[in-house]
């Protein structure tokens, strides 16, 4: 894939980046660090240049989130609600569950999409909870292309900086993309097994 994603970033220039960002929004396993630290070393090559390569990759890292965010909208907190009215005996949920989650978002909600741009996985996802809560779309807009612009920045720049190099900064942020996936996958069997006990302990009383 990875020479795939170089080629087109070759035959496209600008708008090849701006396609493959938003595709990347879309479906997380094309890496976002190929295309930025490439990106970045074609500014040492072509006429491409750091300013054009980090406009268009944030361009398109919010029309993927703006994507995603619209199907967080048609997914809302009351439709999810509705499903797990009638498919919660089986997923061993209950709408309040749906209701302190949404009101989790409401409250620290900015922040998850603000931080979460940063993080490998998350900075694609973290948009549809935001859709689905039914966060504001000018904060959302702005708080993504804040953190999509710093995201993008940093990849374009170190790619551009190392130059032929920079497939070896992949290895080191795959290194941390590994890592952080390692922590989310604890994280959600550490709340899974909290969740679980949590239902147990409800159901004895």
């Amino acid at each position: 894939m990875e020479q795939w994603i170089t080629e087109f970033m070759e035959s496209y220039g600008y708008f090849g980046i701006l396609l493959l960002i938003a595709i990347e929004n879309l479906f997380p396993p094309i890496p976002s660090e190929v295309i930025l630290t490439f990106g970045g070393f074609m500014t040492t090559t072509s006429e491409l240049t750091i300013f054009g390569v980090v406009l268009a990759a944030t361009l398109g890292s919010v029309i993927g989130a703006i994507l995603l965010y619209g199907i967080g909208r048609v997914l809302s907190a009351e439709r999810l609600e509705a499903i797990v009215e009638r498919y919660g005996a089986i997923l061993r949920l209950k709408p309040e569950d749906i209701r302190k989650a949404d009101a989790w978002f409401d409250r620290y909600g900015p922040w998850a999409v603000f931080f979460g741009r940063l993080v490998p996985l998350v900075r694609s996802l973290i948009s549809i909870p935001a859709g689905s809560s039914g966060m504001r779309f000018t904060p959302f807009l702005a708080l993504t292309t804040a953190g999509s612009l710093i995201w993008n920045t940093a990849l374009v720049s170190v790619g551009a900086a190392v130059g032929a190099s920079w497939d070896s900064i992949v290895h080191y942020m795959d290194l941390y993309s590994n890592i952080v996936y390692a922590l989310l996958a604890l994280g959600g069997i550490a709340f899974l097994v909290w969740f679980v006990r949590n239902r147990v302990l409800k159901g004895r009383r």
